[in-house]
């Protein structure tokens, strides 16, 4: 039996407003682990929304409690509350009211913001409204009296600079290396293939550091010195595994082009070496690689083109450049179609015609073929949606794209395909990261909400039920489902040139900064890091007009605006709460 019954209601309303963050959480947030691999084709929009709702669980539930606890104690001063546990309950309500009503207002323009720094927006405007000024920590400091950046206030603003700096810096010296390494030399593809079992090998180091540094519901027994021979040991044995039996059968698929190997003869390992010569294909054979820049122009073709439209508007063009104006330009990708079929435009949003949903049937609604559609259509229609095309579209933030990704050097296809097994994995991890680390945003004050609902004081130390977790996993996971793909239409190829290669690079910069940050205790935002990860890798080619500029400082509004705006809500409902008269 609860010990504070009488406010039922408030932890009713904190359960619907938790669910709703959550929700927000998967909408505006996945984008950013699956958005590279989608726009650099390597994964369809459905492979990556299926990986992302069983991984951004698995995350939420399996290593999210450790970081629950850190929301409400590094921004507000929680023992200010002991004597009445019932306001903190009512503030971390207003507080996730306001976080869920500004990412819902956020996620719908189309802004991919911190929902990190939502939360700690809200937190800090109940705060305000509940303590005044003085009950907010500003500035944290240690048990020495010295400043501490990982708690109070300042941490949100040091965000803005150390998360974008440090994936933008990890992503650009991965891709450096990549491309002067790999792409650029002869031979690429081999050089590649030599390559491979290092890039893993530094993926598993990365996602071992997460399970160890944050941990979940379990104990690691380990020293600080063995703590590096553990991470070094779990990676060089995961690339090991790679190098026996993901290795030999790309060079037989790839280098080789054996177009009779077939997914499970991965298990052969080795034994693939020995497989005769190839013979020839047939004739609609089409390979296993394909044109990750399909649609994408390159300098010289962009310029053809555009004189060839500046030659046709001419009133004195000639004869044969008034019949070329009638042919269709076959480097051009229609903004309706991409690789995955035609799509057709729907309120907004592109949907595949030849996707799961497909054309709407004929006949009266209640027939069996209607309701079927109608059933397909209210479970996928969420994740039926060609995000190439809707990249595409024209938009007052997308600018002249053509001319962005024309400044972006295309490289060997082959070379780029082996790319996509390592840009599925860094995505698969950044995944599994968010869900560790951002499921707090939502949980964290509503685990507060119920244990002081539930025991009617504010716990020492917050223990995250198993349930609350994989509540807010649960939300995270239909949130991507429903309405990832708003946020990730502006992500991706929206902001520069994607390929499996960039993608890989940018993915592995982001997990880099969320490891790095976790280790310092540093609440960043996912959005930040693959926000700067994207423009890292995108300088990295040679020409700054390569990235689009004007999307870039959009999305650093929705930074800037975040805190202040989910603070003011939060502290006026605290306020007008707290201080409402009544009838005594």
């Amino acid at each position: 039996m609860p010990t504070l019954h009488q406010f039922d209601y408030l932890f009713a309303i904190g359960t619907i407003f938790a669910f709703l963050d959550a929700w927000n959480i998967g909408a505006n947030d996945v984008a950013n682990s699956w958005a590279s691999s989608v726009s650099s084709r390597s994964l369809t929009y459905f492979q990556a929304m299926c990986g992302a709702a069983v991984l951004e669980f698995a995350g939420a539930v399996g290593v999210g409690g450790r970081v629950a606890d850190t929301i409400r104690t590094k921004v507000v001063d929680v023992d200010s509350f002991a004597e009445a546990p019932q306001v903190l309950m009512l503030g971390m309500t207003c507080a996730v009211i306001a976080s869920s009503i500004y990412l819902t207002m956020a996620t719908r323009l189309g802004m991919p913001v911190s929902t990190t720094h939502s939360i700690l927006g809200g937190v800090l405007g109940m705060g305000v409204g509940a303590l005044g000024g003085s009950g907010v920590i500003w500035v944290g400091y240690d048990d020495n009296g010295k400043v501490k950046i990982t708690k109070g206030v300042v941490q949100v603003f040091l965000a803005w600079i150390i998360a974008p700096v440090l994936a933008g810096t990890a992503g650009a010296i991965t891709f450096t290396i990549t491309k002067y390494g790999v792409l650029l030399r002869s031979n690429p593809a081999m050089k590649g293939l030599i390559a491979i079992p290092f890039f893993f090998w530094l993926a598993g180091c990365l996602i071992t550091m997460l399970l160890l540094w944050k941990g979940g519901n379990y104990e690691v027994n380990l020293t600080d010195s063995q703590t590096p021979g553990v991470i070094v040991a779990a990676g060089a044995a995961f690339a090991l595994l790679i190098t026996i039996f993901l290795v030999p059968w790309i060079y037989r698929s790839v280098i080789k082009e054996d177009w009779q190997l077939k997914p499970y003869h991965i298990f052969q390992g080795p034994l693939l070496l020995r497989r005769g010569e190839v013979p020839p294909p047939p004739e609609d054979f089409q390979g296993a690689v394909r044109d990750f820049y399909e649609g994408h122009l390159t300098r010289e073709e962009l310029d053809a083109r555009r004189a060839r439209n500046a030659a046709d508007a001419s009133p004195d063009g000639d004869v044969e450049a008034q019949h070329e104006k009638k042919l269709p330009d076959p480097t051009v990708a229609s903004s309706s179609a991409s690789a995955n079929g035609p799509t057709e435009k729907e309120a907004g949003v592109f949907l595949r015609k030849d996707g799961i949903i497909g054309p709407k049937p004929d006949g009266p609604w209640y027939s069996g073929a209607n309701l079927f559609w109608r059933f397909k259509w209210a479970i996928f229609r969420g994740v039926d949606v060609d995000i190439i095309a809707r990249q595409k579209a024209d938009s007052v933030l997308s600018g002249d794209i053509e001319e962005v990704h024309a400044r972006a050097t295309h490289f060997d296809n082959k070379t780029e395909y082996l790319y996509t097994f390592l840009q599925v994995l860094t995505a698969s991890a950044a995944s599994f990261v968010h869900g560790a680390n951002d499921v707090a945003n939502a949980v964290g004050p509503y685990a507060t909400i119920f244990q002081v609902w539930n025991q009617g004081i504010i716990p020492e130390k917050s223990e995250v039920p198993i349930w609350i977790l994989a509540f807010g996993g649960i939300g995270i996971a239909i949130g991507c489902w429903t309405y990832g793909y708003h946020i990730m239409g502006n992500l991706g190829n929206r902001i520069t040139l994607m390929s499996p290669s960039r993608g890989f690079s940018m993915e592995l910069g982001s997990v880099i900064a969320v490891v790095v940050a976790t280790r310092l205790e540093l609440p960043v935002s996912t959005t930040q890091c693959i926000t700067g990860a994207i423009v890292g890798v995108g300088l990295c080619n040679g020409d700054w007009r390569a990235i689009n500029w004007r999307m870039v400082v959009w999305i650093y509004l929705g930074w800037v605006i975040t805190v202040p705006t989910a603070g003011l809500i939060s502290g006026c409902l605290m306020g007008a709460v707290t201080y409402a008269p009544n009838w005594s």
